[in-house]
């Protein structure tokens, strides 16, 4: 048997209430026989049980007692005759009263302790949900990483693409990045080893030397990894260089914001 099932399905507590049929209590009383964790929570159910029930008593205000008196005296004044009902009665409608008061009571206990567990499966549900939505986007990181590494080893190890190491000018030393052309697709890709990031206000621009005259190539922002892909450009490129350029880029460099440079060497 499951235990856990057992105790989350509420007959313990509908035992606990006195609400169950008499083969119901026989089969409840041989589960807890078999199993003695069934008897702890059963104990713990009739603690909560009472304590409830003590705290849903009400102590009344001690004028009540005096307004009694009152009553009883104006309606013995007025020479009320009351009218007679047997013992019976009167104990039949106090265990009536009682019993509807402790099933109230039980009842309250019972959709309260069944709402506590709703609401923790229902958290437990959302918890899971939100682990494996994480996992599914960490899963699509990475997969959308090893996809692009595969392209870049396409590019890289193909002959067709040439390498153009970038190397930097005056204005950044230590700057370093990468061209790999291919001239019979057209095809340009951008390797950054070193670059600075920019301000928001500005971008790096790639350029192509062709027939002595720059060729726009396409912007780009400094910290971006892998290979990127710029702008197709067509034959007779001589060199590649990076400008900082307003984002978006010009029509035109700005030589003196060059920032690398590279030359094809022949063959």
């Amino acid at each position: 048997m499951n235990i856990e099932a057992y105790i989350s399905s509420g007959i313990l507590e509908a035992y606990a209430a006195g609400l169950l049929s008499a083969p119901e209590r026989r089969e409840v009383e041989q589960q807890l026989k078999l199993h003695p964790v069934l008897k702890d929570e059963l104990a713990q159910i009739e603690t909560a049980q009472e304590l409830l029930l003590m705290k849903s008593a009400i102590q009344p205000p001690a004028s009540i007692k005096d307004k009694l008196f009152e009553a009883l005296y104006e309606k013995a004044e007025k020479k009320v005759i009351p009218l007679k009902s047997s013992n019976n009665q009167t104990r039949f409608w106090q265990f009536a009263v009682a019993a509807s008061l402790s099933l109230a009571v039980i009842s309250s206990f019972i959709a309260y302790n069944y709402y506590n567990k709703w609401r923790t499966t229902v958290i437990s549900l959302n918890d899971l949900i939100s682990r494996n939505q994480q996992i599914a986007e960490d899963y699509n990181t990475v997969n959308n990483r090893i996809n692009q590494l595969e392209l870049d080893l396409r590019v890289i190890n193909n002959p067709d693409f040439k390498r153009i190491i970038m190397k930097g000018t005056a204005n950044a030393p230590e700057a370093l990045a990468s061209v790999y052309w291919n001239e019979r697709s057209q095809e340009v890709y951008l390797n950054l080893q070193n670059m600075k990031e920019l301000s928001k206000e500005n971008q790096y621009q790639l350029w192509a030397i062709i027939d002595g005259k720059p060729v726009d190539a396409g912007v780009f922002d400094g910290n971006l990894a892998g290979l990127i892909k710029m702008k197709n450009i067509g034959l007779g490129a001589s060199a590649f260089a990076v400008t900082i350029e307003p984002r978006g880029g010009k029509t035109s460099p700005t030589l003196e914001a060059m920032e690398v440079i590279g030359t094809i060497t022949a063959g």
